[in-house]
């Protein structure tokens, strides 16, 4: 009995009402109306809950745990993309939250905010040569301009297996979407690039994450985007077959889940 209370709190996070329609991210209209957004208004995440429609492996059922636990950590990441301001987030403990990846030093809630998910999940301790991607050059907005760009269709997101509830919860994930834009001087390849991982999250009585646990192999994602060929010998080969290489990429929000 008391573990389905704790399933019907972290559902009671993400019930109010549906942003733009979505049915797995919601918010309330004060919320819509009082926040900071960063392009000025709630997202909408048609494109990428496609993706996770057609690629899921699991479907919950309603109300039970692991669907709880899959839509509050979507509503987290996108109040991670999309608030500017930590005050605005409803989903985190403000004063204690940390977000913790691969056993690195904690990053504050206003650390990841500023930086933004994808440097705050790609940090990397190896010497630079060695870094497949360089977090501490780029930006929030480069970072997310890169991948919207590689995975024009979204980075989807779901939970296979959680192994307790709250208020430890900790369980594993599936990220995927498809490498069909050039990134860091890459190639698509058009190929589905995913990685697995594990996710340990402490969350408060009323359910709002205290710290956050990512650990998952970065090599697992890179192996698919540095797959691609160099651009700058696709535009030799271009150039001299007299082609024009002018294409361009419609972009969608991809670490949303």
């Amino acid at each position: 009995m008391a573990e389905e209370k704790k399933t019907e709190a972290l559902a009671q996070v993400v019930k109010d009402i549906n942003v733009a329609g979505d049915k797995y991210r919601s918010i309330s209209k004060e919320e819509i109306e009082n926040t900071h957004w960063r392009h000025g208004g709630p997202p909408i995440f048609d494109a990428v809950n496609k993706l996770f429609e057609e690629g899921q492996t699991k479907v919950w059922p309603k109300g039970s745990l692991e669907e709880a636990v899959q839509n509050a950590v979507k509503l987290w990441e996108m109040e991670l993309s999309h608030k500017t301001r930590l005050q605005d987030f409803k989903t985190i403990s403000h004063e204690k939250f940390k977000l913790i990846v691969n056993g690195r030093d904690g990053l504050s809630g206003e650390e990841t905010v500023k930086i933004g998910s994808y440097n705050a999940l790609l940090k990397s301790s190896l010497p630079k040569e060695f870094q497949y991607y360089k977090s501490e050059e780029e930006t929030f907005e480069s970072s997310h301009d890169a991948f919207r760009a590689a995975l024009p269709r979204g980075f989807a997101w779901e939970v296979i297996t959680v192994y307790s509830g709250p208020p430890v919860i900790t369980y594993k994930f599936r990220h995927w979407g498809y490498f069909e834009g050039p990134f860091k001087g890459h190639a698509p390849t058009g190929e589905m690039l995913q990685f697995y991982g594990i996710g340990v999250m402490k969350v408060d009585e009323s359910m709002r994450a205290e710290d956050v646990e990512i650990y998952y192999d970065p090599g697992e994602l890179f192996s698919g985007l540095l797959k691609g060929k160099s651009l700058s010998d696709n535009k030799v080969e271009k150039q001299g077959a007299g082609d024009d290489d002018g294409s361009e990429h419609t972009h969608s929000c991809p670490f949303s889940k």
